[in-house]
């Protein structure tokens, strides 16, 4: 098993590391890395595989990966983060921070609206391809001109790809900071967190190659062309080998194109497992995460189709979906196209984060990470 999974790990995680290795050998994994920090200390960090397809590569803890929708979770935060020091405030219209954005009837649409993917405007309208998503500027204008495809506030429909736009325009209005660049140097590097959004040119070579899943989770063929579903999966069309190029990797993506590993997103996200400060670094206060727990939608998601439930800028627990994260009151998660995912348990002090390089089908995590999240949980019953 040694020479399969690298790291430590204290041994009631022995079960989760079996199964870590199981996957790795079976090839249902490629390359992966896990991390558990419980109240501020790394219980289990771990790692194993290839940082590519032909498995000339080794995983090891420098290895950085595309961690999908997972970026949404260090998006908010620095939107939490701008609240926190009375610079934005969530229950405020997006255009008092973005007058453009008032166009075609989104005056009265509220920054907590475009965290919690209740906006109306989960995506682009077409024509809009991937390569578009790379013009900061040109992106962020058409989204500023567009109408909502519902009515805001009324219900979720999952702003797959452009939430990194929306919430990072905003960032960007308030602080002058890029996201990227907000990211950087406000949230990664205070906290010594292996994690950037986009790769800088000096980490190309640190990053794994994704390996696309086997089939797509939606078969947009099936679909009327008009629902609020196919207009946000094709505006644009997700490309998982995007993600291997160059244009890809220095993109600012919100929502979808940020790099790290287990180890540095857990860092990162235990800001608000542990109350708003690790290590001395204060980036929250405690009524600040408070309004996580906000419930903003509960019900079938317009375009996941599947039940969830937001709080303001977090997934909260919703057992039919992902049935491995516990429904208590103060628990948070998001994951990644293929399977990435980071759990916040904010009574146990407890973070969870997975990321890896070969897609799983799922969209919200997937049946891999459910095995590790029940087994991590099991471990510290």
């Amino acid at each position: 098993m040694t020479d399969i999974v690298h790291g430590t790990a204290d041994a009631r995680f022995d079960d989760v590391r079996a199964l870590l290795a199981d996957a790795l050998r079976s090839g249902q994994e490629l390359g992966a890395s896990l991390t558990v920090d419980v109240a501020g200390r790394t219980v289990a960090d771990l790692w194993g595989g290839y940082a590519d397809a032909q498995r000339t590569r080794r995983w090891t803890p420098e290895t950085i990966v595309n961690v999908w929708s997972s970026t949404k979770t260090v998006t908010n935060l620095a939107a939490l983060m701008l609240v926190d020091r009375g610079l934005l405030d969530p229950f405020e219209p997006v255009a008092t921070y973005w007058p453009e954005f008032a166009a075609n009837g989104k005056a009265d649409i509220q920054v907590r609206h475009i965290m919690s993917h209740t906006s109306g405007v989960s995506g682009w309208e077409k024509p809009f391809v991937v390569k578009d998503m790379y013009d900061w500027e040109g992106a962020t204008r058409r989204l500023a001109s567009q109408q909502p495809w519902w009515e805001p506030g009324t219900a979720s429909g999952y702003h797959a790809s452009n939430l990194g736009h929306l919430v990072g325009e905003v960032v960007r209005r308030v602080s002058g900071k890029t996201l990227k660049e907000f990211v950087r140097t406000e949230i990664a590097e205070p906290l010594g967190a292996d994690f950037q959004i986009g790769v800088l040119p000096r980490d190309d070579h640190r990053a794994a190659e994704i390996v696309p899943p086997s089939s797509r989770a939606v078969d947009f063929d099936a679909l009327p062309p008009d629902t609020v579903m196919t207009k946000t999966f094709t505006g644009p069309v997700s490309d998982p080998t995007a993600a291997n190029t160059i244009e890809w990797r220095r993109a600012d993506i919100g929502a979808g194109n940020g790099h790290g590993n287990a180890k540095s997103l857990a860092r990162i996200l235990s800001v608000l497992s542990l109350g708003g400060t690790v290590d001395g670094v204060k980036l929250l206060s405690p009524s600040t995460i408070d309004l996580i727990f906000q419930e903003q939608a509960n019900g079938v998601d317009l375009v996941l189709g599947v039940p969830l439930r937001w709080g303001i800028g977090y997934g909260l627990p919703q057992p039919a979906t992902v049935p491995s994260i516990p429904d208590r009151d103060r628990i948070c998660f998001w994951g990644g196209w293929g399977g990435s995912m980071i759990v916040m348990d904010l009574d146990r002090e407890l973070t969870i984060s997975y990321v890896m390089n070969k897609m799983a089908e799922g969209i919200i995590g997937s049946e891999l990470s459910n095995t590790y999240i029940t087994a991590i949980y099991r471990s510290l019953a």
